[in-house]
């Protein structure tokens, strides 16, 4: 059996790996994969303690799912506002995005 020590770490790296995409990434898709990443790292951590924990409870699996469904509504909603800025300005470079500035 897999300790949980291991799960923990992995999430760590998938975390790190996508706050290091967020952050560094002048692409707003790029950003928002590094936002799906860091979300999936999340997933990992609610699983590994509900396998580790009393598996009876459901809390886990429950968070988990509703956190996949935020990652949709993440990513669509996300897309749909890079779609848009692309039409407008023709670049989805997000320092070249200064459509709420005055």
């Amino acid at each position: 059996m897999i300790p949980l020590s291991w799960y923990l770490i992995f999430s760590a790296a998938l975390f790190s790996i996508g706050l290091f995409g967020v952050l560094t990434r002048r692409n707003l898709i790029a950003i928002l994969l590094g936002v799906e990443l860091m979300l999936n790292a999340v997933n990992v951590n609610l699983v590994a303690f509900w396998r580790y924990g009393d598996v009876h409870n459901i809390a886990g699996q429950a968070f988990a799912i509703i956190v996949f469904a935020v990652a949709a509504a993440e990513v669509s909603v996300g897309l749909a506002l890079v779609i848009s800025v692309y039409r407008k300005r023709n670049t989805v470079i997000a320092d070249e995005i200064d459509i709420l500035k005055w």
